[in-house]
C-alpha cells in the first residue's frame, strides 16, 4: 500500500483509492487505508468521485462470479494507472496547487469497468471479501447515496447533498426491526459541491436500516426530523 506523504500530503495513496472501491485490499491493507482516509480530505473527496464509477457495475451485466484471471487483469490495470508528477527539474509548488488528477485513475477504471462488461461479469460482487452496495433513498431529487458494505464494515458515500439547515448538522441511525433508531457518534457536514464519505459506527448486527437525519449541532439523542436518507441494508 503506498503511504501518505510527509506532512499531511495526499501523496501517491489514490492508487490504493482504486483497489479500495473495487474491494481489492487485503484485510491489513484495508484497515491501514480507513486509517489514512480518515485523516486524509483529498481522499475522502475522490472517493465520492470514484464510487460512481463502481456503482454502475453491479447494474451493467448478469451477476455472475468473475474468472481469477480477469479479476486480476482488472485490478492491474487500476493499479498501473498513470499518475500526474513534476517533471525534472520544475519549480516545486506548494501542495494546494500540485494536487494530483484523478482524471487518468477513473479513465483506468472506466475502461476496467468497459472490460468485464464486455466479459459478460461483475467484478468485485461475488465472495465474502467484496463490498456491497446499496443504493439509499435520499429526500433531495438531486442527491445521491450510497452505503457500501464490507467485512462487517459500513460507509455512506453521498453526492449532491445540500448543506444541512442552519444550526444543524447531519446524524447517523442505525434502525434494528421495529424498534427506535439508535444515535451514532456519525455527525458530519458535506463539501461545498455536496459531497460526503462517513464511516458508520457501532454494531451492524441486526440492522435493517441506516438513516441519516438533520439534527441540532453536536447531535440528538432521538431523532427530532425525518429521515432524509434511507438505507435498507437487510
Amino acid at each position: 500500500m503506498s503511504a501518505r506523504a510527509p506532512n499531511g500530503e495526499h501523496g501517491d495513496c489514490g492508487r490504493d483509492l482504486g483497489a479500495y472501491v473495487l474491494g481489492a485490499l487485503d484485510a491489513g491493507e484495508l484497515e491501514r487505508f480507513r486509517r489514512h482516509l480518515a485523516g486524509c480530505a483529498v481522499c475522502r473527496d475522490e472517493l465520492v468521485a470514484l464510487q460512481s464509477v463502481v456503482d454502475v457495475l453491479p447494474m451493467a451485466a448478469p451477476q455472475l462470479a468473475a474468472p481469477r484471471a480477469l479479476r486480476r487483469r482488472v485490478l492491474a490495470s487500476v493499479r498501473a494507472a498513470p499518475r500526474a508528477g513534476p517533471t525534472a527539474g520544475a519549480m516545486r509548488l506548494p501542495w494546494r496547487l500540485r494536487r494530483p488528477s484523478t482524471r487518468p485513475l477513473v479513465a483506468a477504471m472506466a475502461l476496467a469497468a468497459a472490460a468485464a462488461i464486455a466479459a459478460g461479469v461483475a467484478v468485485g460482487t461475488s465472495g465474502p471479501g467484496h463490498a456491497r452496495l446499496v443504493t439509499a433513498q435520499v429526500s433531495y431529487p438531486s442527491a445521491s447515496a450510497t452505503v457500501r458494505l464490507q467485512a462487517g464494515h459500513a460507509e455512506l458515500l453521498m453526492r449532491r447533498m445540500p448543506a444541512a439547515p442552519a444550526g444543524k448538522i447531519y446524524e447517523v441511525w442505525l434502525k434494528r426491526g421495529a424498534r427506535p433508531p439508535t444515535a451514532t457518534s456519525a455527525l458530519f457536514g458535506v463539501t461545498a459541491a455536496g459531497a460526503a464519505a462517513v464511516d458508520v459506527p457501532g454494531n451492524l448486527a441486526g440492522v435493517s436500516e441506516v438513516l441519516v437525519t438533520p439534527e441540532r449541532l453536536g447531535g440528538s439523542p432521538r431523532p427530532t426530523h425525518a429521515p432524509v436518507i434511507v438505507a435498507r441494508i437487510a
